[in-house]
């Protein structure tokens, strides 16, 4: 009898040896695309302190496969790649790039001032949590969120030195955005509409543009800042850019609720930092821009409300929402409201 115990008992330690490895390797690749190259503040902070913090909380078992630069998707396909999930399990998808789909998540562009930093990711933090409607445009798209990256503050950059934002009036701006058009327009302004790339460059060399309205980091990564050395700019002066990070929804759902949780801790983590390090890159970025001979000048808090009044943007705002109900959107309105009052109490 003691010979079959003791060998039952070396069968069961065979056996575990045996499972261990299968149990240890048992590590989930989770495939994520973005269209931008890593390097970036945004991207460098996703890869180095969001997906590191991933890994160590599901401790190693779920691991991210991640590229860079369009190489599994660009920024225009990044929602139908991951929306399928075969080539991607997660994405950066970019509301601006995707109206059709998100025609609400656009109301956060419309605003020409806003927080910044900690209250920056607070505001967005608190706009996808409360306010329902953003949720199901997404759960429509058949993708989760699980984290929410954003942008840093416009600015302009003018080939010719600006004493005031009233110096634009009169002159062709370039903005990607419909909303930052509209914005220009009313300041009396020329909006131009133009593709991102070098011809912007050689448009403000050859002198048939003036200006480019767009977040800081963007114009310096063009290097529009040579042709276009006399930069505005204000922590204050909003973008309203976010970048969801989403998961395919079959992809999240299969996942056991340990590694969910584990997800949302590690997004709970780079929350906390998120704000203080846009805040000092943001530093750093112009003050290496400055010691390179770019004349950047800060408005001053008076200067950014006079723009804000000059872009007129709830005329702006009410003529969006009309034009939304009258193609069925109706949540247009009521979700403008909601966020106005969120972005008002931010902005206390």
């Amino acid at each position: 009898m003691q010979r079959k115990s003791l060998a039952r008992k070396i069968l069961a330690v065979f056996l575990t040896m045996m499972l261990m490895p299968t149990t240890v390797s048992a590590v989930q690749i989770l495939k994520y695309s973005d269209h931008e190259p890593l390097g970036g503040m945004r991207t460098s902070f996703i890869k180095n302190v969001f997906f590191t913090e991933i890994e160590k909380e599901s401790h190693g078992r779920l691991k991210v496969d991640d590229h860079w630069n369009g190489e599994l998707a660009r920024s225009y396909d990044a929602l139908g790649v991951v929306k399928e999930g075969k080539v991607a399990d997660m994405a950066i998808v970019v509301p601006e790039y995707t109206a059709k789909e998100f025609p609400l998540q656009q109301i956060f562009k419309s605003f020409p001032v806003g927080p910044t930093g900690d209250k920056q990711v607070e505001f967005f933090r608190k706009a996808y949590a409360t306010i329902p409607e953003f949720q199901a445009e997404l759960a429509k798209q058949n993708v989760v969120n699980i984290f929410l990256a954003t942008g840093y503050p416009v600015a302009f950059f003018s080939t010719k030195p600006l004493s005031a934002l009233g110096d634009i009036k009169g002159t062709k701006w370039r903005s990607a955005s419909f909303w930052h058009q509209d914005f220009l327009k009313n300041s009396g302004a020329i909006p131009v509409s133009m593709p991102w790339g070098e011809g912007i460059y050689d448009a403000l060399k050859a002198g048939s543009l003036d200006g480019l309205m767009v977040n800081v980091d963007s114009g310096f990564e063009l290097n529009v800042h040579k042709t276009a050395p006399n930069v505005l700019i204000s922590k204050d002066l909003w973008l309203g850019h976010v970048y969801p990070l989403v998961m395919n929804k079959e992809t999240w759902n299969k996942l056991a609720d340990q590694d969910k949780q584990a997800i949302q801790r590690a997004a709970q983590k780079a929350y906390q930092t998120l704000g203080s390090v846009m805040d000092s890159s943001f530093d750093v970025m112009v003050s290496e821009s400055r010691d390179k001979g770019v004349n950047i000048r800060e408005l001053k808090p008076d200067e950014v409300k006079h723009w804000e009044t000059a872009t007129h943007y709830q005329d702006v705002q009410s003529k969006w929402v009309k034009e939304q109900e009258s193609l069925g959107v109706k949540d247009a309105g009521p979700v403008m409201n909601k966020v106005t009052v969120l972005m008002n109490e931010t902005m206390k």
